[in-house]
């Protein structure tokens, strides 16, 4: 009995008192920790909410632009190309020389037959002078020929005469006689080399001439390649210390349009047919024109052929190399047929699954929208459904560009 009470007492003192348990006092309630706690999770989460934010996807935008016009002509065809000058050149020295002055800048208007620039002409200047001191010699020896021909036709004539009687001996006369063609000899020689000094001062002078450098045909300068010291050349386009060109001249009044027709409907397009152009810098500028001529050449490797567009009315603003969509125009009627659907860039159409599908800017978001495509017009493509004119499309959409995805429109990225 006695164990059993001390087992008992052993198990008592091991027990733990509820008071010990609880801290040996009271404490407070557990909820304003639990408050605290919430507060900062949620502050932890608005800052990485705001940090983590997805953020607008810069891309670039086109106007999708359509197949066909209202009015009494309707667009049968629609291609891009470019501004060319059929008339412009590279204006060069013709010799050798040190640049003394230029008298024109990019921008500046020519005259034909303005100086642009001039050359060192010491040295021409020098072999003109001597070539022409050298003509004067020979027109000297010349005058000296005709004296000494003129002279012995004389004695020759008197010899001739006096021969019958006896006087003179017939080998004194042939001599006089032999002279006087050995003379008329060497006046034709004298001529001769006086006609040669007279077409080097000629040479001479051309050379002098090259040293001052003139427009050859009225125009726009659109580049300055060389400035004074400078040694220019014909020879060479540049490198060396030698410049080649000097200035590049455009005809401005002979400004058109090169576009590139998908031969699959070079059908559609003949020579003197009405031309509507419009220049990307001035899409709001309708552009009157007409078709020039068809290159009877085809690109294999873009599969179009060339056409040249003549622009009907001149102005400043065209200028060479703008970008320009022309439309191709045909008289409304019965059996004219315009083209359906809207024209995009070839890099805003996409595969996704295999559909075809292009992104549509709208309030700030890119809208994935399926379309059906048709042909190829240049670097645009058709779209028969899915949008229409007006619409603004990613021009390159990226890779992991989503649907309803933020996005911001570069400055100066929509057509």
């Amino acid at each position: 009995m006695r164990n059993g009470d001390s087992g008992k007492d052993l198990l008592h003192e091991l027990r733990i008192d509820s008071a010990q348990r609880d801290g040996g006092g009271s404490r407070g309630p557990r909820w304003p920790w639990i408050v605290a706690v919430m507060v900062v999770v949620l502050a932890a989460a608005a800052v990485a909410a705001v940090v983590l934010r997805p953020r607008a996807v810069p891309v670039e935008t086109a106007t999708a632009v359509a197949l066909s016009s209202a009015g009494n002509d309707a667009a049968v065809l629609q291609a891009t190309g470019y501004v060319v000058a059929r008339r412009q050149a590279t204006i060069s020295a013709q010799i050798i020389g040190t640049l003394t002055q230029v008298s024109v800048e990019e921008g500046e208007h020519v005259d034909k037959g303005q100086i642009l620039a001039r050359l060192d002409p010491t040295a021409y200047q020098a072999q003109l002078d001597s070539t022409k001191a050298q003509y004067a010699a020979a027109q000297a020896g010349v005058v000296k020929a005709r004296a000494i021909l003129r002279q012995d036709r004389a004695n020759a004539g008197r010899m001739n005469e006096v021969v019958a009687r006896g006087y003179v001996s017939k080998q004194d006369a042939e001599q006089a006689n032999t002279q006087v063609a050995t003379d008329m000899a060497a006046l034709d020689v004298a001529v001769r080399q006086a006609q040669a000094a007279k077409d080097q001062v000629q040479a001479a002078q051309v050379n002098r001439d090259f040293t001052i450098i003139r427009a050859p045909f009225s125009g726009v300068v659109t580049d300055k390649a060389a400035e004074v010291g400078e040694i220019v050349s014909p020879y060479t386009a540049g490198g060396g210390g030698i410049a080649g060109g000097l200035a590049t001249i455009v005809d401005m009044n002979s400004l058109e349009v090169d576009v590139d027709v998908n031969e699959a409907y070079i059908s559609r397009v003949k020579r003197r047919m009405p031309v509507e152009a419009i220049l990307d810098a001035y899409p709001d500028w309708k552009i009157p024109a007409h078709v020039i001529a068809i290159i009877p050449s085809a690109d294999k490797s873009k599969a179009t052929v060339k056409v040249r567009i003549a622009l009907d009315q001149k102005d400043p603003r065209i200028i060479p190399q703008m970008g320009v969509r022309v439309s191709f125009l045909e008289k409304s009627g019965k059996n004219s047929k315009s083209l359906p659907g809207v024209l995009v860039p070839k890099s805003a159409v996409l595969q996704r699954n295999g559909q075809d599908v292009v992104f549509v800017v709208k309030n700030g978001r890119a809208e994935r929208t399926p379309v059906t495509t048709g042909g190829d017009f240049s670097d645009m493509k058709q779209v028969l459904a899915g949008i229409s004119a007006g619409a603004e499309v990613v021009k390159a959409p990226p890779k992991d560009l989503r649907d309803g995805e933020k996005v911001q429109v570069k400055a100066g990225g929509s057509d």
